[in-house]
């Protein structure tokens, strides 16, 4: 039997959680072995990532593999039969490497920089 799929993601940020919330329905409705971790209110040491680490992109950990970014979206979608072809066409070699290039460079940075914004007013607020 396959290992489960487990999916570390940012609960605080709101584009993460809007994308993962709707992956974590979807998977519940289909009965999918796929677990989602907020790093928020889970244990990182599981995971051997720091929550800057951790919130800086998505993880996920499939067959005791851990891998982030557009490879961890890949397997991911790979888990699910409605996302399937997306993960085809996303891991073609040219638009993959483009779509890393995108995801690294551009929205990767973008939202991490966004989740630090959030915290420092919420750390100010207080």
């Amino acid at each position: 039997m396959k290992n489960s799929t487990k999916v570390l993601y940012n609960g605080d940020c709101p584009v993460c959680s809007f994308e993962i919330d709707h992956y974590a329905s979807y998977s519940r409705k289909q009965k999918l072995p796929l677990e989602f971790e907020d790093l928020n209110h889970c244990d990182l040491a599981q995971w051997q990532l720091s929550q800057d680490q951790a919130a800086r992109r998505l993880y996920v950990l499939n067959d005791n593999q851990l891998v982030s970014g557009i490879p961890a979206f890949l397997v991911l979608w790979q888990q699910m039969p409605r996302y399937r072809l997306l993960a085809v066409v996303i891991g073609l070699p040219v638009i993959r490497q483009f779509a890393t290039l995108i995801y690294n460079a551009i929205l990767a940075p973008l939202i991490y920089r966004w989740h630090l914004r959030r915290k420092a007013k919420e750390f100010k607020a207080k």
